[in-house]
């Protein structure tokens, strides 16, 4: 099971996570923190993590250096928190950013929020978009999972 948790440690997005569980094939544990921050806040942390000084609408914070093997307490002793199984990081959302790629792109806020969520657990998983060949795997995972989590 993958879960996301927010600041009160309460399941957010089951149905992202669970969708993203199943296509993605991952085995064991794992939950991911979920942040919501201010522009000024994701700026700030833009500019120190990634020497970026500018509002972006998701950053990931992965935990893990090879989130690769089944999410159990063996594969992932240090990391492994007995009710939620492996820490995989940390997925930071701006909202107000969000609102506004929503209504740029000319769909809902609810869709737009969940997209930066995938996009950001996919990271956690250790996927990127460095080269065009990664951003197209990444694309079509994002909205399989997408698609998913609708059924």
């Amino acid at each position: 099971m993958l879960k996301c948790l927010d600041e009160n440690n309460n399941k957010q997005f089951e149905k992202i996570c669970e969708a993203a569980y199943r296509l993605l094939s991952l085995k064991g544990e794992a939950y991911a923190e979920l942040v919501f921050a201010k522009p000024n806040e994701i700026q700030e942390l833009n500019k120190n993590t990634r020497g970026k000084d500018s509002v972006t609408d998701v950053l990931s914070f992965g935990f893990l250096a090879d989130p690769k093997l089944a999410f159990t307490k063996d594969n992932y002793r240090l990391d492994f928190c007995n009710e939620n199984g492996v820490f995989l990081g940390s997925v930071v959302i701006c909202q107000e950013k969000a609102i506004a790629q929503a209504r740029e792109f000319g769909h809902d806020i609810k869709r737009e929020t969940e997209y930066l969520l995938v996009h950001g657990l996919l990271h956690l998983l250790g996927y990127d978009h460095e080269c065009d060949n990664d951003k197209k795997i990444m694309r079509k995972l994002e909205e399989s999972i997408l698609q998913n989590a609708k059924q």
